[in-house]
């Protein structure tokens, strides 16, 4: 009796695909309650980013939302990465957002650090035809850190089980948080 075409598929990747494990005399890591093992890390291809900006919207009577927020591109004028910081007025509280290329993992959201600090999770939220979004409220502990920080981290994980790692510049991050904002939206409603 022959094997059926669905095992002789099993058996031909089985053959063709090389063993994921460690390499001889290594114990593999084992991730933590929730996480993916990863396969390999690699950084991501070269990215340019722009400064930090501060724009804010100010809807009839409402108070103001500010954004403070960066942007990444690859070489090709694609976007790679955008993080936005999202305060309302008075609110005192603070949500981090990552807007990132489709074709990513998306249960292991997202892992962000400054200086190779401690790591948060963002989780993704949704995502579109063009972008995927993460979103969380903000560690005020994270903010402080990206305030003095020269660079936060972000790590993603591709549909290969790769980490994808790139580096944004947090050089401006607290001059332009703290600042005046570049721009302000001045919606009025009219009812």
């Amino acid at each position: 009796m022959s094997p059926s075409p669905s095992s002789r598929i099993l058996l031909m990747l089985a053959v063709a695909l090389p063993a994921a494990g460690p390499a001889f005399g290594q114990q593999a890591e084992k991730p933590a309650a929730g996480e993916f093992a990863v396969r390999g890390q690699r950084e991501a291809r070269s990215i340019k980013y722009g400064d930090w900006q501060k724009i804010c919207f100010k809807p009839g009577g409402a108070k103001m939302t500010c954004r403070t927020t960066i942007r990444g591109d690859f070489e090709t004028g694609q976007p790679a990465v955008r993080l936005h910081v999202v305060e309302r007025e008075g609110s005192g509280r603070a949500r981090l957002q990552l807007f990132l290329p489709v074709g990513l993992s998306i249960p292991p959201g997202v892992k962000v650090a400054v200086d190779k600090g401690t790591a948060y999770k963002i989780p993704f939220s949704w995502c579109l035809t063009n972008t995927c979004i993460a979103g969380d409220a903000a560690n005020p502990a994270l903010l402080r850190a990206m305030e003095t920080g020269k660079q936060l981290t972000v790590e993603v994980v591709d549909t290969n089980l790769l980490a994808v790692t790139t580096a944004l510049p947090l050089t401006q991050f607290a001059a332009a948080r703290k600042g005046a904002p570049m721009q302000v939206f001045d919606q009025q409603i009219d009812e």
